[in-house]
């Protein structure tokens, strides 16, 4: 178990310095990007090009002028909200690059948006559909200090693991107590066939002494 969960972290680390970031991995929580009328749940339409609820993404961290731009083959970007940009805790929003532009300093800025909200992707969405004017109101696209970096990979359903403990809160206590007992059956069941196979000796022996 300790050696798994070396690997693990050994893992994650080459992961974050080849992709350049703290935190190459996420789980999608919403149905945003979702093209399905139904919704995805990640189980339904797997396959479609774009994000499904559940889906663990790994993320590289890209110069701005890197991104791809071209929708409808635009990049999907990690990002944090530009009105809660100042709180650690808040979800970074996961949606696709529609524009960019670069304002009088030469700082990037990239219009965003869900690939299911309103018009669903390829189709080409109005201004008043851009992230800047639902999510928050300024207008003005997500600033390039606040992209966290590019989805370069989905993997499906995995991360629904991680959203049903996260919206239960009985899950987690479970898997730690279900964990604890295995390690507990590990060390006692060596010790019980143990204590057995003497005991069946030992009624053995006292057998074989009896005149």
């Amino acid at each position: 178990m300790g050696l798994i969960v070396a690997v693990a972290l050994v893992f994650y680390l080459g992961l974050c310095i080849a992709l350049g970031t703290s935190a190459p991995l996420r789980v999608v929580s919403s149905g945003s990007m979702c093209l399905s009328e139904e919704g995805c749940d990640g189980w339904s339409h797997p396959f479609t090009p774009t994000l499904h609820r559940g889906d663990i993404i790994v993320i590289q961290t890209v110069k701005p002028e890197e991104l791809n731009v071209d929708y409808p083959n635009s990049d999907i970007i990690v990002y944090q909200n530009p009105d809660l940009r100042h709180n650690p805790e808040a979800t970074p929003i996961v949606h696709r690059i529609v524009s960019a532009y670069q304002d009088s300093n030469g700082t990037w800025h990239f219009q965003t948006k869900g690939d299911g909200n309103l018009h669903h992707w390829p189709q080409i969405p109005t201004a008043n559909e851009y992230d800047s004017h639902v999510i928050w109101t300024s207008g003005e696209g997500v600033s390039q200090d606040l992209v966290l970096g590019k989805v370069v990979l989905r993997i499906p359903i995995v991360g629904l693991i991680a959203l049903f403990m996260q919206e239960n809160s009985w899950a987690l206590p479970l898997i730690v107590g279900l964990f604890l007992l295995l390690i507990a059956l590990e060390f006692y069941l060596p010790v019980a066939k143990q204590r057995h196979r003497k005991r069946i000796a030992e009624q053995q022996t006292r057998a074989a002494n009896q005149p």
